[in-house]
């Protein structure tokens, strides 16, 4: 079972929004799918999931040509759309019918659901009622009340409150857990840090970097120090020669470049009788790596 994308372009008109990328997933788990507003991310989900045709390449699920009939798959798109006049439990049956699930199926997914996302009290209510993260729940349902094998999330996260984003948190680990396929699109690093082995970043459609998230972090050189002292300790940073990026309450984020530089503070600030709360020597974060591929290109 498994996913590719090959020499995959799309064009409209002259701009060429999809420029011959390739990836694919041959183990379950969480991918990531990267890249600036207007990088090409859209027009490769929605070529990858048959809603758009490309103009060239190849996209295969388990070695077919991605069709409907091949591919179970669950979609929650950036651009959120539930009924806000419909009641919520009648608009996910509703859904339900579309995928092709019986009416007893489709009420048992989604009353487990509903529960699941801590959405039961909102059942037999208008989703106009209901906040914009609870929507976002709503939506998410619809993605995943069918239990696809390949599902794609773009923006998961986006306008959902810290409790919310724990309770999809856990979500995502049981749909891992369970074998599944996902590919995920979003702004959020720290996110995709947490959950993707594997990620393709884009810029004006084409790929600038792809791989494995671990080992394209230890490709990097450690660039940064973030220490945590009961005193002050400018005059030491000063002394090492480094640069200060971020100072708070002695809290100090510290440009270095090297380790070795890291290992010098440290034995700095020991035989000064500092004491340190944390010490950590840092690489770039996919933050970092993003707009260090991405940034200058804008």
């Amino acid at each position: 079972m498994g996913l590719e994308v090959k020499n995959v372009t799309k064009t409209y008109g002259e701009k060429t929004v999809v420029d011959s990328i390739s990836f694919n997933m041959q183990k379950s788990g969480v991918f990531g799918l990267l890249g600036t507003n207007g990088a090409g991310k859209t027009t490769t989900i929605r070529m990858i999931l048959g809603i758009i045709k490309k103009d060239s390449g190849k996209i295969t699920w388990n070695e077919k040509q991605v069709e409907r009939k091949y591919v179970n798959f669950g979609y929650l798109p950036e651009e959120r759309g539930i009924y806000p006049k419909t009641k919520i439990y009648d608009q996910l049956m509703y859904f339900a019918k579309l995928k092709g699930m019986n009416k007893q199926d489709a009420d048992k997914s989604i009353k487990y659901w509903l529960k699941r996302l801590q959405l039961e009290e909102y059942t037999y209510m208008l989703a106009e009622k209901l906040s914009k993260g609870n929507q976002q729940k709503v939506q998410f349902i619809t993605a995943v009340m069918h239990d696809p094998e390949l599902i794609v999330l773009d923006e998961p996260f986006s306008g959902l409150d810290p409790v919310n984003t724990e309770i999809l948190k856990g979500v995502m680990i049981e749909l891992i857990n369970k074998g599944k396929y996902i590919i995920m699109s979003s702004h959020q690093m720290s996110t995709i840090e947490e959950f993707c082995t594997e990620l393709i970043i884009l810029n004006k459609g084409k790929t600038v970097l792809q791989g494995n998230l671990n080992e394209i972090k230890n490709s990097y050189k450690a660039n940064k120090i973030e220490v945590e002292t009961l005193q002050n300790i400018e005059e030491i940073i000063k002394q090492a020669d480094l640069e200060i990026i971020f100072a708070k309450e002695n809290s100090y984020e510290i440009k270095v470049n090297s380790e070795e530089q890291g290992y010098n503070l440290y034995n700095m600030l020991a035989q000064s009788n500092i004491k340190v709360n944390r010490f950590e020597i840092k690489k770039p974060s996919l933050h970092d790596i993003f707009i260090e591929k991405v940034g200058a290109s804008k």
